[in-house]
């Protein structure tokens, strides 16, 4: 049964302490295992975070420049309408960034992961939602998932006001370089919260080789208290075989055949 099965017992019966260490083992791989997929969860809303971000400070970065050119007096009013008219397009991707919708959930709308946190327009739906999304990854650990809207794009004054603002300047043609420290601003604003991303990430790397390891040990725990010894099965075995041949051939030599036997 052993050889068959590959375990040391068939039911608890066989023996108690062995099965008792068995669930117990089984339960905490089926934990850490558990843990693993929550911990892949909150990987899943880092990269997402972090590529959004990425796309975010580009745009910005862009805006940035446009604000620069526009700033120069050399710039007629075509020249003005051309620059106003990319500000509006990039706008509009950080509209889209800051609604990023990921397996449908909304990352940058706190707990409120069903509904967009601004409109087309970049105002916000409602009252933004700052509830972090706490995901539990160890037995006392959890970790936020997401970044508040507020903290990476602002609120009714966030980046998308400080863009407005520039794009009135541009139709006006005047006072256009007070957009740049502004949007200076606003870039920093995003940089600070993909610093803090990047912290949260290098933690989420260390619980996540802490977590494999513990995987591992555990795992092997379990294999050691219920798998049995495929060596000395086959050895048992043998010694078994040979114990019974023997019995057997003396069996055969202390109980002769008689002609009873040969008749059969």
């Amino acid at each position: 049964n052993q050889l068959q099965t590959g375990k040391k017992i068939d039911k608890p019966s066989d023996d108690p302490l062995v099965a008792i260490k068995g669930m117990n083992y089984r339960t905490e791989v089926s934990r850490v295992q558990q843990y693993q997929r929550n911990l892949n969860e909150v990987e899943n809303w880092y990269d997402n975070t972090d590529s959004a971000l990425d796309k975010a400070t580009s745009a910005l970065q862009r805006v940035r420049e446009l604000a620069i050119q526009a700033s120069s007096d050399t710039n007629e009013q075509g020249d003005r309408e051309s620059i106003q008219m990319e500000v509006e397009q990039l706008k509009m991707h950080l509209v889209d960034v800051a609604n990023t919708n990921v397996n449908d959930k909304f990352i940058f709308n706190g707990t409120n992961t069903d509904t967009p946190p601004f409109n087309d327009q970049g105002q916000p739906t409602g009252e933004l939602n700052n509830e972090p999304v706490m995901i539990a990854i160890s037995d006392e650990t959890t970790l936020q998932a997401n970044l508040r809207a507020e903290e990476v794009f602002g609120g009714t004054e966030g980046v998308f006001a400080t863009i407005d603002r520039f794009i009135t300047r541009l139709e006006n043609g005047e006072n256009v370089e007070a957009s740049i420290s502004d949007l200076d601003e606003g870039i920093d604003q995003i940089i600070n919260a993909r610093a803090d991303l990047g912290a949260r990430m290098n933690r989420l790397d260390l619980i996540d080789n802490r977590l494999s390891e513990q995987e591992i040990l555990v795992t092997r725990s379990m294999s050691e208290n219920g798998d049995v010894d495929y060596a000395e099965a086959i050895t048992n075995l043998i010694t078994q075989e040979s114990i019974h041949r023997a019995a057997l051939a003396a069996g055969s030599r202390i109980i002769q055949p008689s002609l009873v036997d040969f008749l059969r």
